[in-house]
């Protein structure tokens, strides 16, 4: 919030509802090494949800990946690197470009197949919204990685019910359950997640890496676009648009600074 108001972007709800995911993974999770970014033997996150990103940011901020310049500049043209949706850069730690939303899922599963045929030992995990998943080509990727034993992939489902626009279930879901009835139906067995209570998250992650079986391991994380902000909880409008200073007068969920 400290940088994305003053410096004009939007994209903030979406941040919001994954920001416990991300600290999760990379405080407690994550096979990684914030000091070499190039490292063979790391996991791989493959940030689909690309319109999320400034929660991927500020937490490489805080690793010391990313400088901090480029984070008070962010979105500014011309003085930081760092667009409304990540782009790949490793020396950044940004595995993967996904600002077109969808095709991020379909890329880590390619990652992941590619791993376990040269049997390395990292897993690749892919952060995906929800509604993006009404692209079919996500679930091209998931048939793939069921019918090819793609065991070494973890999905982690940002579920916070909105797309762009309105409710999912306005859209294209029949109801809030939908989601988990189609991932069945495709062989994967999706383990149900709080999404803001950081501890939960990262036995979930854990136990999905040492889980037993031949198909990727999926986690349905429920959680609340816009949270910690009470004028943008669960409102359409927010996915984008910048709160004022009224807006803001309503006040928050949390205690500490974003």
């Amino acid at each position: 919030m400290r940088v994305a108001i003053p410096n004009g972007a939007g994209h903030i709800a979406p941040s919001l509802s994954c920001v416990d995911i991300l600290v999760a993974l990379y405080y407690q999770c994550l096979s990684y090494n914030p000091k070499n970014t190039l490292w063979e033997e790391r996991d791989r996150l493959i940030f689909s949800k690309a319109h999320g990103a400034y929660a991927l940011y500020a937490i490489l901020v805080d690793l010391g990946i990313i400088p901090k310049e480029e984070w008070d500049n962010f979105y500014i043209e011309g003085k930081s690197k760092l667009c409304g949706c990540a782009e790949r850069r490793l020396e950044y730690g940004l595995e993967s470009g996904c600002g077109s939303l969808g095709h991020g899922l379909p890329l880590a599963v390619g990652i992941a197949f590619g791993a376990q045929l040269q049997k390395k030992s990292y897993y690749t995990f892919c952060i995906v919204g929800d509604g993006e998943l009404e692209e079919g080509t996500n679930w091209e990727a998931l048939q793939f990685g069921v019918k090819h034993d793609v065991k070494n992939l973890i999905v982690i489902i940002d579920k916070n019910r909105l797309g762009a626009m309105d409710f999912l279930t306005n859209i294209m879901d029949r109801d809030e359950e939908d989601l988990a009835k189609k991932l069945s139906g495709f062989g994967l067995s999706p383990v149900i997640c709080p999404g803001h209570d950081v501890v939960k998250l990262a036995d979930c992650i854990k136990t999905a890496k040492v889980s037993s079986g031949d198909v990727p391991r999926v986690i349905l994380v429920k959680t609340i676009k816009g949270f910690g902000l009470k004028c943008m909880e669960n409102v359409p409008k927010f996915h984008f648009r910048i709160p004022n200073e009224e807006d803001l007068k309503k006040g928050k969920t949390y205690d500490s600074e974003f």
